[in-house]
């Protein structure tokens, strides 16, 4: 039907600055006629393609707010904003406006080109699609990258959604007569949009079965948040249930990026994202979260948030967590284990960030071995004596630091002898007083007192962690079917 442009005897006047002044219908005339329109209850203009296709693209300014949410309203400027609204080629304005007149011409939508086609044209179009669609989820089942550095004809390796897709036809006679280049160049299904709308349509589909796993019934939530490699803030939310034959489930719903990481913002995202898959809140039985003051605050925390909105959505702080707290809480106060683990991470840092060093590390340790193995000191089987390395501890996750301390334990002799190497050959003088100093620092008996102190403290909670997680897992399936059965 086109954009909504009423034609009134008289528009509603605002006053700016001294004049009074109202929308313009000149403005319905070319180049706006296509898209501009007026609401006369909100006395505003709007762009209707803006509107309905904003959110598929990133919004930059010339689809923001004033045109396709709150309406524009600033007439002493309407000329110049309708012109900077529009922007360039290829600006938001103009793929939504592209987007709008796709829908707008049904011979051009999909049902109409393929009743254009004859049956064997149908047919390859199928299989083009189909191994383009099991490729994808072949890459989104492993986690794995799609797109190639180079991916020209004469590329050597054109990336992995390219090169499995060539793998399958080449084992699949029937599909390798339709794809690449045998098939038309404007219908290969290959190009990265295209990518994009399978993996669109593919998590679409795994959040319906999710739901429909769910069947409108009590859930609850595990939420966190993080920065990703742009330092943007992105909430992830888990869902958990119990499905029908008893089986705790724990799905990934999605992540959804927040402009802050304060208690109101991450409700309103949870909210948002809760409803957008048609979830129930007054379904919601359980919270869990870490330890972070937005999260746990009594008054204005997450927790404390949701459970004003729903009171039974009991809230149960991540037990591993609260092992940690303290351990990191008293180790930085502590200056003898403060110093113990700035050692730990410099002589990380050392044989670590050095090829060479981590080389010189696997050599002492099949030395080592062959040595023990010798002497009738160890015994060989399976999943025995297998190779170690250097695992960087996580700041707040000591879970980490127990693997740590017991790698370092395990291969010392062989780090000592890594940095008695590097004493002797290193050919710069910096480090060999480095590495001199830290082998000084790890053979005395403060360090490996502290080693085998933090060894087992942090083995004991180690363990507490782990039969804390399984209690829990435990509470949470009995306390989900006594919630199935009322």
């Amino acid at each position: 039907m086109g954009p909504y442009q009423p034609e009134l005897e008289a528009f509603p006047k605002s006053k700016f600055g001294n004049k009074m002044r109202q929308f313009n219908p000149d403005w319905y005339k070319p180049p706006y006629s296509g898209w501009l329109e007026y609401s006369i209850k909100d006395d505003a203009a709007f762009c209707l393609c803006c509107y309905l296709f904003k959110n598929e693209f990133e919004s930059r300014g010339n689809a923001g707010r004033a045109f396709a949410d709150d309406g524009f309203r600033s007439w002493n400027h309407g000329p110049a904003r309708l012109k900077s609204h529009v922007g360039e080629v290829n600006s938001t304005h103009n793929k939504c406006f592209n987007r709008m007149l796709d829908l707008k011409n049904q011979r051009q939508s999909i049902r109409a080109s393929l009743s254009n086609l004859n049956e064997k044209d149908k047919s390859d179009y199928r299989i083009r699609l189909n191994a383009s669609i099991n490729v994808v989820r072949f890459l989104l089942r492993n986690g794995l990258s799609f797109r190639g550095h180079d991916e020209s004809e004469d590329s050597e390796y054109k990336g992995l959604f390219l090169e499995l897709l060539e793998f399958h036809g080449n084992n699949h006679p029937d599909v390798e007569k339709v794809i690449l280049q045998h098939a038309p160049k404007n219908d290969m299904m290959i190009c990265s949009t295209i990518q994009k709308d399978i993996v669109d349509s593919c998590a679409k589909e795994t959040i319906k079965a999710i739901i429909k796993d769910l069947d409108s019934d009590y859930f609850g939530i595990l939420v966190d948040e993080s920065k990703d490699i742009s330092h943007k803030e992105q909430m992830a939310l888990v869902l958990r249930y119990v499905d029908k034959s008893g089986e705790l489930i724990e799905c990934f719903l999605g992540i959804v990026h927040v402009s802050d990481t304060s208690a109101r913002s991450l409700q309103e995202a949870i909210y948002s994202l809760l409803e957008n898959h048609s979830l129930c809140l007054s379904k919601l039985r359980g919270q869990g979260y870490d330890g972070a003051s937005n999260m746990q605050g009594e008054k204005n925390g997450l927790k404390s948030l949701i459970l004003q909105d729903v009171p039974s959505a009991y809230c149960i702080h991540y037990f591993a967590h609260q092992l940690q707290l303290p351990l990191v809480a008293l180790s930085r106060k502590h200056s003898d284990v403060k110093n113990f683990f700035y050692v730990v991470t410099n002589v990380l840092n050392t044989i670590g960030t050095s090829f060479k060093c981590r080389e010189l590390l696997r050599q002492h340790q099949v030395e080592k071995l062959e040595e023990l193995l010798k002497a009738g000191e160890i015994f060989t089987g399976q999943g025995l004596n297998q190779e170690r390395g250097l695992q960087r501890p996580g700041d707040t996750r000591w879970g980490s630091h127990f693997k740590t301390l017991e790698n370092f334990m395990i291969i010392f002799s062989s780090i000592a002898n890594v940095l008695k190497d590097m004493k002797e050959d290193s050919p710069l003088k910096l480090d060999r007083l480095a590495a001199g100093n830290l082998l000084d620092n790890i053979q005395e008996f403060e360090f490996v007192f502290i080693l085998h102190l933090m060894f087992k403290v942090l083995l004991f909670t180690n363990e507490l962690k782990r039969v804390y997680k399984r209690k829990i897992e435990i509470s949470s399936m009995l306390w989900s079917c006594l919630t199935l059965q009322r």
